[in-house]
Protein backbone atom coordinates (compact mmCIF):
# COMPACT_ATOMS: atom_id res chain seq x y z
CA UNK A 1 0.00 0.00 0.00
CA UNK A 2 1.41 3.37 -1.10
CA UNK A 3 1.25 6.50 1.11
CA UNK A 4 2.32 9.93 -0.13
CA UNK A 5 3.38 12.40 2.53
CA UNK A 6 3.34 16.06 1.46
CA UNK A 7 5.91 18.06 3.42
CA UNK A 8 9.35 17.19 4.80
CA UNK A 9 9.45 19.30 7.91
CA UNK A 10 9.63 17.76 11.38
CA UNK A 11 5.99 16.58 11.14
CA UNK A 12 6.30 15.09 7.65
CA UNK A 13 9.62 13.28 8.20
CA UNK A 14 8.46 11.80 11.52
CA UNK A 15 5.23 10.66 9.86
CA UNK A 16 7.17 9.07 6.99
CA UNK A 17 9.44 7.19 9.40
CA UNK A 18 6.56 5.68 11.36
CA UNK A 19 4.60 4.86 8.21
CA UNK A 20 7.57 2.94 6.85
CA UNK A 21 7.96 1.12 10.15
CA UNK A 22 4.30 0.11 9.82
CA UNK A 23 5.10 -1.55 6.49
CA UNK A 24 3.85 1.02 3.97
CA UNK A 25 5.53 2.10 0.76
CA UNK A 26 6.18 5.79 1.43
CA UNK A 27 6.97 8.73 -0.87
CA UNK A 28 7.64 12.19 0.61
CA UNK A 29 7.16 15.26 -1.60
CA UNK A 30 8.89 18.49 -0.54
CA UNK A 31 9.11 21.76 -2.44
CA UNK A 32 12.42 22.73 -0.83
CA UNK A 33 15.77 21.15 -1.62
CA UNK A 34 16.25 19.48 1.79
CA UNK A 35 14.25 18.54 4.90
CA UNK A 36 13.34 21.01 7.66
CA UNK A 37 13.78 24.17 5.59
CA UNK A 38 10.67 26.11 6.61
CA UNK A 39 8.94 26.35 10.03
CA UNK A 40 11.20 23.57 11.39
CA UNK A 41 14.40 25.40 10.45
CA UNK A 42 14.82 28.34 12.81
CA UNK A 43 12.52 27.52 15.72
CA UNK A 44 13.32 27.94 19.41
CA UNK A 45 14.27 24.28 19.83
CA UNK A 46 12.10 23.87 22.92
CA UNK A 47 10.55 20.48 23.75
CA UNK A 48 8.48 21.50 26.75
CA UNK A 49 5.24 19.52 27.18
CA UNK A 50 4.65 21.23 30.52
CA UNK A 51 4.84 24.65 28.86
CA UNK A 52 2.94 23.87 25.65
CA UNK A 53 0.06 26.30 25.62
CA UNK A 54 -2.45 27.84 23.19
CA UNK A 55 -1.77 31.33 21.93
CA UNK A 56 -5.46 31.93 22.68
CA UNK A 57 -5.14 32.49 26.41
CA UNK A 58 -7.01 34.57 29.00
CA UNK A 59 -5.52 38.04 29.12
CA UNK A 60 -3.74 37.71 25.77
CA UNK A 61 -5.99 40.15 23.83
CA UNK A 62 -5.47 42.76 26.55
CA UNK A 63 -1.72 42.14 26.52
CA UNK A 64 -1.58 42.59 22.74
CA UNK A 65 -3.52 45.86 22.94
CA UNK A 66 -1.31 47.12 25.77
CA UNK A 67 1.89 46.57 23.76
CA UNK A 68 0.49 47.30 20.29
CA UNK A 69 2.41 50.54 19.80
CA UNK A 70 5.52 49.71 21.81
CA UNK A 71 8.81 49.52 19.96
CA UNK A 72 9.71 46.15 21.51
CA UNK A 73 6.49 44.15 21.56
CA UNK A 74 6.02 40.37 21.81
CA UNK A 75 3.15 40.50 19.30
CA UNK A 76 3.08 42.64 16.16
CA UNK A 77 -0.30 43.21 14.49
CA UNK A 78 -0.23 44.54 10.94
CA UNK A 79 -3.87 45.05 9.91
CA UNK A 80 -4.72 44.31 6.30
CA UNK A 81 -7.76 43.74 4.11
CA UNK A 82 -7.21 39.97 4.17
CA UNK A 83 -10.63 38.48 5.13
CA UNK A 84 -8.97 35.20 6.19
CA UNK A 85 -7.04 37.09 8.85
CA UNK A 86 -10.16 38.74 10.29
CA UNK A 87 -12.05 35.43 10.32
CA UNK A 88 -9.10 33.85 12.12
CA UNK A 89 -8.95 36.66 14.70
CA UNK A 90 -12.69 36.39 15.38
CA UNK A 91 -12.37 32.67 16.10
CA UNK A 92 -9.21 33.23 18.12
CA UNK A 93 -10.91 35.77 20.41
CA UNK A 94 -13.65 33.23 21.22
CA UNK A 95 -10.96 30.75 22.31
CA UNK A 96 -9.41 33.16 24.86
CA UNK A 97 -12.10 32.29 27.43
CA UNK A 98 -10.64 30.47 30.50
CA UNK A 99 -12.62 27.25 29.97
CA UNK A 100 -11.72 27.08 26.27
CA UNK A 101 -8.09 27.73 27.19
CA UNK A 102 -8.17 24.84 29.66
CA UNK A 103 -9.61 22.42 27.10
CA UNK A 104 -7.19 23.44 24.37
CA UNK A 105 -4.12 23.35 26.59
CA UNK A 106 -4.95 19.87 27.85
CA UNK A 107 -5.40 18.65 24.29
CA UNK A 108 -2.03 20.09 23.26
CA UNK A 109 -0.29 18.66 26.30
CA UNK A 110 -1.76 15.23 25.60
CA UNK A 111 0.05 15.20 22.24
CA UNK A 112 3.21 16.84 23.58
CA UNK A 113 3.77 14.40 26.47
CA UNK A 114 3.15 11.44 24.18
CA UNK A 115 5.51 12.98 21.64
CA UNK A 116 8.30 13.32 24.19
CA UNK A 117 8.01 9.61 24.95
CA UNK A 118 8.19 8.80 21.22
CA UNK A 119 11.21 11.10 20.83
CA UNK A 120 13.11 9.39 23.64
CA UNK A 121 12.35 5.98 22.16
CA UNK A 122 13.59 7.12 18.74
CA UNK A 123 16.69 8.70 20.24
CA UNK A 124 17.55 5.46 22.01
CA UNK A 125 16.67 3.19 19.08
CA UNK A 126 18.54 5.17 16.41
CA UNK A 127 21.26 6.76 18.57
CA UNK A 128 20.40 10.25 17.30
CA UNK A 129 22.14 13.23 18.88
CA UNK A 130 20.69 16.72 18.31
CA UNK A 131 22.39 19.02 20.86
CA UNK A 132 19.75 18.21 23.46
CA UNK A 133 19.68 19.68 26.96
CA UNK A 134 17.44 19.13 30.01
CA UNK A 135 15.34 21.62 31.97
CA UNK A 136 13.29 24.68 31.06
CA UNK A 137 13.08 27.95 33.00
CA UNK A 138 10.42 30.62 32.51
CA UNK A 139 11.48 34.09 33.65
CA UNK A 140 8.95 36.63 34.94
CA UNK A 141 10.18 40.21 34.94
CA UNK A 142 7.19 41.56 36.88
CA UNK A 143 4.62 40.34 39.38
CA UNK A 144 1.95 41.07 36.75
CA UNK A 145 3.50 38.50 34.39
CA UNK A 146 3.66 36.02 37.25
CA UNK A 147 -0.02 36.61 38.02
CA UNK A 148 -0.97 36.01 34.35
CA UNK A 149 0.63 32.56 34.59
CA UNK A 150 -1.89 31.45 37.25
CA UNK A 151 -4.17 29.44 34.86
CA UNK A 152 -1.17 27.57 33.42
CA UNK A 153 0.17 26.84 36.90
CA UNK A 154 -3.22 25.46 37.96
CA UNK A 155 -3.16 23.00 35.06
CA UNK A 156 0.39 21.93 35.87
CA UNK A 157 -0.73 21.12 39.43
CA UNK A 158 -3.90 19.41 38.24
CA UNK A 159 -1.93 17.13 35.91
CA UNK A 160 0.94 16.48 38.34
CA UNK A 161 3.54 17.96 35.96
CA UNK A 162 6.84 18.38 37.87
CA UNK A 163 7.48 22.09 38.36
CA UNK A 164 8.46 24.59 41.01
CA UNK A 165 8.21 28.34 41.42
CA UNK A 166 11.54 29.91 42.31
CA UNK A 167 12.58 33.40 43.34
CA UNK A 168 15.20 35.47 41.54
CA UNK A 169 18.03 33.87 43.48
CA UNK A 170 16.67 30.43 42.64
CA UNK A 171 16.62 31.32 38.93
CA UNK A 172 20.27 32.30 39.11
CA UNK A 173 21.19 29.06 40.85
CA UNK A 174 19.64 27.16 37.92
CA UNK A 175 21.23 29.48 35.34
CA UNK A 176 24.37 31.05 36.88
CA UNK A 177 25.01 33.16 33.78
CA UNK A 178 21.89 35.30 34.33
CA UNK A 179 22.83 38.93 34.90
CA UNK A 180 21.83 40.77 38.11
CA UNK A 181 21.02 43.95 36.17
CA UNK A 182 17.62 42.96 34.72
CA UNK A 183 14.53 43.03 37.00
CA UNK A 184 13.38 39.51 37.86
CA UNK A 185 10.28 38.76 39.95
CA UNK A 186 10.78 35.00 39.82
CA UNK A 187 10.66 31.96 37.63
CA UNK A 188 8.98 28.66 36.90
CA UNK A 189 11.31 25.68 36.52
CA UNK A 190 10.18 22.59 34.60
CA UNK A 191 13.00 20.10 35.26
CA UNK A 192 11.76 17.36 32.91
CA UNK A 193 11.23 19.61 29.89
CA UNK A 194 14.07 19.92 27.40
CA UNK A 195 15.38 21.46 24.20
CA UNK A 196 17.29 20.43 21.12
CA UNK A 197 18.27 21.28 17.56
CA UNK A 198 15.16 20.50 15.51
CA UNK A 199 16.63 20.61 11.96
CA UNK A 200 19.60 18.50 13.09
CA UNK A 201 17.21 15.85 14.41
CA UNK A 202 15.07 15.95 11.25
CA UNK A 203 18.11 15.59 8.98
CA UNK A 204 19.32 12.55 10.96
CA UNK A 205 15.86 10.96 10.93
CA UNK A 206 15.60 11.65 7.19
CA UNK A 207 18.81 9.65 6.68
CA UNK A 208 17.42 6.73 8.69
CA UNK A 209 14.08 6.88 6.87
CA UNK A 210 15.77 6.92 3.46
CA UNK A 211 17.94 3.96 4.45
CA UNK A 212 14.75 2.13 5.52
CA UNK A 213 13.22 2.61 2.07
CA UNK A 214 11.31 5.92 2.22
CA UNK A 215 11.57 7.75 -1.09
CA UNK A 216 12.14 11.50 -0.79
CA UNK A 217 11.54 13.82 -3.74
CA UNK A 218 12.87 17.31 -3.02
CA UNK A 219 12.27 20.44 -5.12
CA UNK A 220 8.89 18.91 -5.95
CA UNK A 221 5.83 21.13 -5.53
CA UNK A 222 2.28 19.84 -5.45
CA UNK A 223 -0.17 21.66 -7.73
CA UNK A 224 -3.36 19.94 -6.60
CA UNK A 225 -4.92 16.87 -5.05
CA UNK A 226 -7.40 14.84 -7.07
CA UNK A 227 -10.00 12.35 -6.01
CA UNK A 228 -9.50 9.23 -8.14
CA UNK A 229 -11.25 5.89 -8.33
CA UNK A 230 -9.74 3.60 -5.74
CA UNK A 231 -7.64 6.32 -4.07
CA UNK A 232 -6.13 9.77 -4.51
CA UNK A 233 -3.87 11.35 -7.11
CA UNK A 234 -1.29 14.06 -6.52
CA UNK A 235 -0.59 16.37 -9.45
CA UNK A 236 2.86 17.93 -9.42
CA UNK A 237 3.75 21.40 -10.64
CA UNK A 238 5.69 21.35 -13.90
CA UNK A 239 7.45 24.25 -15.67
CA UNK A 240 6.91 25.40 -19.21
CA UNK A 241 3.44 24.00 -19.85
CA UNK A 242 4.57 20.38 -19.88
CA UNK A 243 2.07 17.63 -19.16
CA UNK A 244 1.93 17.44 -15.33
CA UNK A 245 3.22 14.36 -13.57
CA UNK A 246 0.51 12.60 -11.57
CA UNK A 247 1.25 10.21 -8.71
CA UNK A 248 -1.34 7.73 -7.45
CA UNK A 249 -1.61 6.76 -3.81
CA UNK A 250 -3.80 4.64 -1.57
CA UNK A 251 -3.49 7.27 1.16
CA UNK A 252 -2.22 10.87 1.21
CA UNK A 253 -1.00 12.56 4.40
CA UNK A 254 -0.89 16.35 4.19
CA UNK A 255 1.80 17.85 6.42
CA UNK A 256 2.69 20.93 4.40
CA UNK A 257 2.33 23.58 7.11
CA UNK A 258 0.84 26.89 5.99
CA UNK A 259 0.66 25.64 2.39
CA UNK A 260 -1.87 22.98 3.33
CA UNK A 261 -4.96 25.21 3.31
CA UNK A 262 -4.63 26.06 -0.41
CA UNK A 263 -4.41 22.37 -1.34
CA UNK A 264 -7.50 21.52 0.71
CA UNK A 265 -9.75 24.33 -0.50
CA UNK A 266 -10.53 22.86 -3.99
CA UNK A 267 -11.66 19.67 -2.25
CA UNK A 268 -14.23 21.63 -0.24
CA UNK A 269 -12.19 21.44 3.00
CA UNK A 270 -11.70 24.85 4.61
CA UNK A 271 -9.14 24.83 7.41
CA UNK A 272 -8.78 28.06 9.45
CA UNK A 273 -5.01 27.86 9.18
CA UNK A 274 -3.19 31.20 9.22
CA UNK A 275 0.54 31.99 9.02
CA UNK A 276 1.75 33.72 12.18
CA UNK A 277 5.23 34.95 11.43
CA UNK A 278 8.05 34.25 13.87
CA UNK A 279 11.69 35.27 14.03
CA UNK A 280 14.94 33.86 15.37
CA UNK A 281 18.56 34.86 15.72
CA UNK A 282 21.40 32.35 16.06
CA UNK A 283 24.44 33.66 17.95
CA UNK A 284 27.88 32.13 18.47
CA UNK A 285 28.78 31.81 22.18
CA UNK A 286 31.73 34.00 23.16
CA UNK A 287 31.89 33.26 26.90
CA UNK A 288 30.86 29.82 28.21
CA UNK A 289 30.59 31.00 31.82
CA UNK A 290 28.15 33.79 30.96
CA UNK A 291 25.99 31.78 28.56
CA UNK A 292 22.85 29.80 29.43
CA UNK A 293 23.13 26.09 30.20
CA UNK A 294 19.72 25.08 28.84
CA UNK A 295 16.51 26.71 27.62
CA UNK A 296 14.70 29.75 29.01
CA UNK A 297 11.62 31.80 28.17
CA UNK A 298 11.21 35.51 28.89
CA UNK A 299 7.50 35.65 29.67
CA UNK A 300 7.21 39.42 29.25
CA UNK A 301 8.44 39.36 25.65
CA UNK A 302 7.63 35.69 24.84
CA UNK A 303 11.22 35.20 23.67
CA UNK A 304 13.01 31.87 24.10
CA UNK A 305 16.77 31.59 24.58
CA UNK A 306 18.11 28.09 23.94
CA UNK A 307 21.62 26.71 24.14
CA UNK A 308 22.56 24.59 21.11
CA UNK A 309 26.16 23.45 21.40
CA UNK A 310 28.39 26.48 20.88
CA UNK A 311 25.43 28.62 19.72
CA UNK A 312 22.44 30.40 21.22
CA UNK A 313 19.08 30.35 19.49
CA UNK A 314 16.96 33.38 20.37
CA UNK A 315 13.42 33.03 19.01
CA UNK A 316 10.10 34.78 19.40
CA UNK A 317 7.81 37.60 18.27
CA UNK A 318 4.46 36.72 16.76
CA UNK A 319 3.54 38.85 13.76
CA UNK A 320 0.00 38.64 12.48
CA UNK A 321 -1.20 40.17 9.23
CA UNK A 322 1.80 39.83 6.94
CA UNK A 323 2.36 36.84 4.68
CA UNK A 324 5.79 38.11 3.55
CA UNK A 325 8.79 36.47 5.22
CA UNK A 326 10.88 39.63 5.22
CA UNK A 327 13.23 40.33 8.14
CA UNK A 328 11.72 43.20 10.13
CA UNK A 329 14.52 45.01 11.98
CA UNK A 330 12.26 45.98 14.90
CA UNK A 331 11.28 42.37 15.61
CA UNK A 332 14.86 41.14 15.37
CA UNK A 333 16.07 43.96 17.59
CA UNK A 334 13.59 42.79 20.24
CA UNK A 335 15.15 39.31 20.21
CA UNK A 336 18.68 40.66 20.59
CA UNK A 337 17.56 43.11 23.29
CA UNK A 338 16.04 40.28 25.37
CA UNK A 339 19.14 38.08 24.99
CA UNK A 340 21.40 40.98 26.01
CA UNK A 341 19.12 41.77 28.97
CA UNK A 342 19.74 38.32 30.46
CA UNK A 343 23.14 37.29 29.06
CA UNK A 344 24.88 40.53 28.00
CA UNK A 345 28.35 39.04 27.43
CA UNK A 346 27.38 35.53 26.30
CA UNK A 347 27.57 35.85 22.53
CA UNK A 348 28.56 37.75 19.42
CA UNK A 349 25.18 39.43 19.10
CA UNK A 350 26.28 41.83 16.35
CA UNK A 351 27.08 38.83 14.11
CA UNK A 352 23.81 36.93 14.56
CA UNK A 353 22.34 34.83 11.76
CA UNK A 354 18.74 35.98 11.27
CA UNK A 355 15.64 34.04 10.17
CA UNK A 356 11.90 34.50 9.70
CA UNK A 357 9.33 31.76 9.17
CA UNK A 358 5.57 31.17 9.10
CA UNK A 359 4.00 29.17 11.92
CA UNK A 360 0.86 27.30 10.79
CA UNK A 361 -1.58 28.39 13.49
CA UNK A 362 -5.16 27.33 14.16
CA UNK A 363 -7.31 29.71 16.24
CA UNK A 364 -7.68 27.35 19.19
CA UNK A 365 -4.18 25.84 19.33
CA UNK A 366 -4.30 22.02 19.10
CA UNK A 367 -3.25 20.40 15.80
CA UNK A 368 -5.47 18.44 13.42
CA UNK A 369 -4.38 14.82 12.99
CA UNK A 370 -6.51 12.27 11.20
CA UNK A 371 -8.85 11.33 8.36
CA UNK A 372 -10.93 13.88 6.46
CA UNK A 373 -14.25 13.49 4.68
CA UNK A 374 -12.28 12.88 1.45
CA UNK A 375 -11.59 9.12 1.36
CA UNK A 376 -7.91 8.36 1.80
CA UNK A 377 -6.88 11.91 2.74
CA UNK A 378 -5.35 12.46 6.19
CA UNK A 379 -4.09 15.64 7.88
CA UNK A 380 -1.18 16.30 10.21
CA UNK A 381 -1.04 20.07 10.52
CA UNK A 382 -1.75 23.19 12.58
CA UNK A 383 0.93 22.70 15.24
CA UNK A 384 1.74 26.42 15.39
CA UNK A 385 4.88 27.26 17.33
CA UNK A 386 5.01 23.83 19.03
CA UNK A 387 5.59 21.57 16.02
CA UNK A 388 8.98 20.41 17.28
CA UNK A 389 7.52 19.53 20.67
CA UNK A 390 4.73 17.50 19.03
CA UNK A 391 6.46 16.12 15.92
CA UNK A 392 7.36 12.56 16.92
CA UNK A 393 4.04 11.90 18.63
CA UNK A 394 2.05 13.45 15.79
CA UNK A 395 3.92 11.33 13.26
CA UNK A 396 3.25 8.16 15.24
CA UNK A 397 -0.42 9.05 15.67
CA UNK A 398 -0.89 9.70 11.94
CA UNK A 399 0.87 6.46 11.00
CA UNK A 400 -1.27 4.49 13.45
CA UNK A 401 -4.44 6.09 12.06
CA UNK A 402 -3.51 5.23 8.48
CA UNK A 403 -2.54 1.70 9.51
CA UNK A 404 -5.90 1.24 11.24
CA UNK A 405 -7.72 2.50 8.13
CA UNK A 406 -5.95 -0.26 6.21
CA UNK A 407 -6.83 -2.91 8.78
CA UNK A 408 -3.35 -2.97 10.33
CA UNK A 409 -3.80 -2.17 13.99
CA UNK A 410 -6.05 -0.52 16.51
CA UNK A 411 -5.16 3.12 15.92
CA UNK A 412 -3.38 5.70 18.11
CA UNK A 413 -2.26 4.92 21.64
CA UNK A 414 -3.68 8.16 23.08
CA UNK A 415 -7.16 9.66 23.37
CA UNK A 416 -7.85 11.61 20.15
CA UNK A 417 -10.84 13.57 21.45
CA UNK A 418 -10.65 17.11 20.03
CA UNK A 419 -7.54 16.42 17.94
CA UNK A 420 -9.03 15.12 14.68
CA UNK A 421 -10.38 17.05 11.64
CA UNK A 422 -13.90 16.43 12.99
CA UNK A 423 -13.20 19.38 15.33
CA UNK A 424 -13.66 21.70 12.34
CA UNK A 425 -16.35 19.61 10.61
CA UNK A 426 -13.77 18.32 8.11
CA UNK A 427 -14.63 14.68 8.81
CA UNK A 428 -17.38 12.62 10.43
CA UNK A 429 -17.38 12.94 14.24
Amino acid sequence: MHVIVIGAGAIGVCSAWYLRQAGFEVTVLERRGAPAQEASFGNAGVIAPGYVTPWAAPGMPRKILRTLFEREAPVVFRPSADPAMWRWITRWLRECHPERYRINKLRMQRVAFYSRTCLHELRSELDIEYEQSRGYLQLFRTQRDLDLAAPALALLRENAVPHRLVDAAGCRRIEPGLTDDTPLAGGLHLPEDESGNCPMFVRRLHQHAEAAGVRFRFQTSVARLRIASGGLSVELETPGGRVPEVLDADRVLLAAGVGSAALLRPLGLRVPLYPVKGYSATVMVSDELQAPLGALMDESFKVAITRMGNRLRVAGTAELGSRRLDLRPAALNTLIKVARDWFPAAGHYNQATLWAGARPMLPDGPPLIGATSVPGLFLNLGHGSTGWAMSCGSGKIAADQIAASAGRGDGPAIDMDGLTPARYQLAPA
